[in-house]
């Protein structure tokens, strides 16, 4: 290896792993307690499940998957040392913050390895740029697990796709948003039966964990938990009536059993009642364009990212919930976009840039404004609306220009 090259990637490290501590650091200076949920719900929930109380998602219905307690336990039990050596109240935080970085080190490894392509390095600036602008709620939430898993089982799927399935279904188990990129997969793969038969394998172990451990009704309680939920402010279908917060029309009130703010307006429920259903039918129908480019000799490198890329930002844009972690589920993509197709990736990393700073934005730096319903926040949130439909947009005409009747390759 040259000297310009390993410069250039202990450069790249350098930038991946400052950008890591400032982003922890501005979760102690920016508005809005952006780690709030950290210390709030997380360290809460883990100490009850150490101490013998109650054990989210096994002895009471959860608003996550079952796996996501599993990280929340890890910073639990990493931050005891950190209390005994320097006796901080901050511990939990610190130790998430570190989990979040060994995790995201551990992907930007797969993805840089020894000698990176150009293609990977660009990846790897992608990443970094994408979390110095999105800021603290890109590592202080349960969503930054699932990223590096994502990131590792989409570089895998070709040459692991066992293990790559495995990743992913464990990442759905955290949060279910990987389980698009496992949709993808799915459809885009040659190895499609062994991707699928291992998603099923792993999800019947983790269900059959649950049975063991004593959860019964509480298994599906994510998915169930949901449906209780109002409009919430952020969600893309609510800008309209966050508009007419600002005339006055229409109300933002805060909803203690689900721990969010929610529009309270004549349509708000009806509108929140129907985005699941279609959100759906828009998956079902990416998902069948996808296998008929895939019957038809469409390569993986073409197919697979804007195919995982339009999948989950259907998740988003047909959300009632409109959570700013959200945006951190476009990172994997956009990374696996670059790697296998930079040509055609340029467009949507930079839509990608662009959501996460326009949401950065608006959580936390103007929240406290957005909440009553002022009109900078809400133009910026707009507009971040606004931009999350165009990706889906390109997402999907990408899918769409995909050439078929080519050789199959699975090449980088």
């Amino acid at each position: 290896m040259s000297r310009n090259r390993t410069m250039r990637i202990l450069v790249l490290w350098s930038a991946f792993l400052l950008v890591h501590v400032i982003v922890a650091v501005t979760g102690w200076l920016y508005p809005s307690q952006p780690m709030g949920d950290v210390v709030l719900v997380y360290e809460p929930w883990s100490s009850a499940a150490l101490s013998g109380g109650p054990i989210v998602g096994i002895t009471e219905t959860w608003v996550y998957p079952q796996l996501a307690l599993v990280p929340m336990l890890l910073a639990k039990i990493l931050s005891l040392p950190v209390i005994a050596v320097m006796g901080v109240s901050e511990a939990y935080l610190i130790a998430w913050a570190v989990l979040v970085t060994v995790l995201d080190a551990v992907a930007f490894a797969v993805l840089i390895g020894r000698s990176p392509s150009q293609p990977r390095r660009t990846a790897g600036w992608f990443w970094t740029a994408a979390l110095l602008l999105l800021g603290p709620i890109a590592i202080y939430r349960i969503d930054a697990i699932t990223v590096p898993v994502a990131v590792i089982a989409g570089l895998w799927l070709t040459r692991r796709p066992a293990t790559a399935a495995a990743l992913l279904t464990i990442g759905a188990w955290i949060k279910i948003w990987p389980g698009a990129l496992l949709l993808a997969a799915v459809v885009a793969a040659r190895s499609r039966m062994r991707i699928l038969l291992t998603g099923v394998a792993v999800t019947a172990g983790v269900i059959a964990l649950l049975f063991l451990l004593g959860a019964d009704t509480e298994i599906l309680g994510f998915l169930t938990q949901q449906t209780g939920r109002g409009l919430q402010i952020e969600a893309v279908a609510a800008t309209p009536f966050l508009w007419l917060a600002v005339l006055g029309s229409a109300r933002i009130e805060y909803s203690f059993e689900i721990l969010t703010f929610q529009i309270e307006a004549q349509g708000a429920d009806v509108v929140g009642a129907v985005l699941t259903p279609l959100m759906a039918v828009l998956v079902v129908v990416i998902t069948v364009v996808g296998a008929v480019k895939a019957m038809r000799g469409a390569s993986f490198p073409r197919l697979f990212p804007p195919l995982a890329l339009s999948l989950v930002t259907a998740l988003i844009v047909l959300n009632k919930v409109g959570s700013p972690q959200f945006q951190t589920w476009l990172i994997a993509p956009a990374i696996l976009w670059l790697v296998l197709d930079r040509a055609r990736a340029a467009i949507p990393a930079v839509i990608v840039l662009a959501l996460c700073a326009l949401t950065c934005l608006v959580y936390p730096l103007n929240y406290d404004a957005l909440l009553r319903a002022e009109t900078l926040p809400v133009v910026i949130l707009s507009l971040r609306n606004v931009l999350l439909v165009v990706a889906l947009v390109v997402g999907i005409r990408a899918v769409v220009r995909v050439p078929a009747h080519r050789p199959s390759t699975n090449r980088e």
